[in-house]
């Protein structure tokens, strides 16, 4: 019985510890994460701070900076100021989906522009949808050539439950993600020119397009430093209370031990 009870309670002890590491761990994890992805965009912050004091490049610039060997990084064009002369091209417009604006579900119109080396979509803005989702909203595609500034945006695929099916567009065609590789498909071979690797988001100051309501970060560094010392603080407690559960067990095996019947009698 004895040695029985030994195992009973290693197995207890390391359980308990095991469990108390792992989640400090994972606690702890997640608060290095959130500090990370906090730096990292302090750091984009004042990026994008000297990049907007610089005048900005042509389309044909970004191109050839986003090929040399020293941007070779997915983030090494992302942000840069753009000023663009190209044609539209009104037979295709995309409405990127589930895009909220001050409690209300609408869409980003996405149409291309053409240039004479090269074609990239462009993202117009946003607008209000319907309650009725087989009701699209009323959009006019911009037709002809325009000269506009903007600024460049590295596409950001998030999770889908489904992969999106083309096979029969309507346009303007509902989108639930950018995936610039299918969108050339789908305009090909009107459009020849394979979509540039990147967005375009016209400038706030531009005349041109729907509601421009972006932001270049949706969640800015100092939240992301909140996030970290909250998981932190969960980390401290949680130790902080295994460990007192640890000592009142113990405290409350001891003194049920010496008020077993064996411990009374050797009394």
């Amino acid at each position: 019985m004895q040695y029985a009870d030994k195992l009973k309670k290693i197995f207890h002890n390391a359980l308990w510890l095991g469990l108390t590491i792992i989640v400090f761990a994972c606690l702890i994890k997640l608060s290095f994460w959130q500090y990370n992805r906090g730096f990292e965009k302090e750091q984009r912050a004042i990026r994008i701070t000297q990049l907007n004091q610089q005048s900005p490049l042509t389309l044909e610039e970004i191109v050839k900076l986003s090929k040399d060997e020293q941007f070779t990084g997915k983030e090494s064009i992302n942000d840069f100021p753009v000023t663009i002369t190209g044609q539209f091209n009104g037979n295709y417009v995309f409405l990127l989906d589930n895009q909220v604006e001050n409690n209300s579900l609408g869409y980003r119109v996405l149409q291309v522009v053409q240039t004479p080396t090269n074609s990239v979509l462009i993202n117009l803005g946003w607008v209000q949808g319907s309650i009725d989702r087989s009701i699209l909203p009323d959009v006019t595609p911009l037709q002809g050539q325009h000269d506009f500034r903007g600024h460049v945006r590295i596409v950001e695929q998030g999770i889908m439950l489904a992969a999106q099916d083309f096979t029969q567009p309507n346009w303007p065609l509902r989108v639930q993600q950018i995936e610039l590789d299918k969108f050339s498909a789908l305009i090909y071979p009107s459009i020849d020119k394979p979509l540039l690797p990147f967005v375009i988001y016209v400038d706030q100051e531009e005349n041109l397009g729907y509601k421009k309501n972006w932001h270049p970060m949706v969640m800015p560094a100092e939240k992301h430093f909140g996030y970290s010392f909250q998981w932190a603080a969960l980390a401290t407690a949680w130790l902080i209370l295994m460990i007192c559960l640890r000592i009142k067990t113990k405290n409350s095996v001891h003194i049920s031990s010496k008020n077993s019947p064996g411990a009374l009698q050797n009394m």
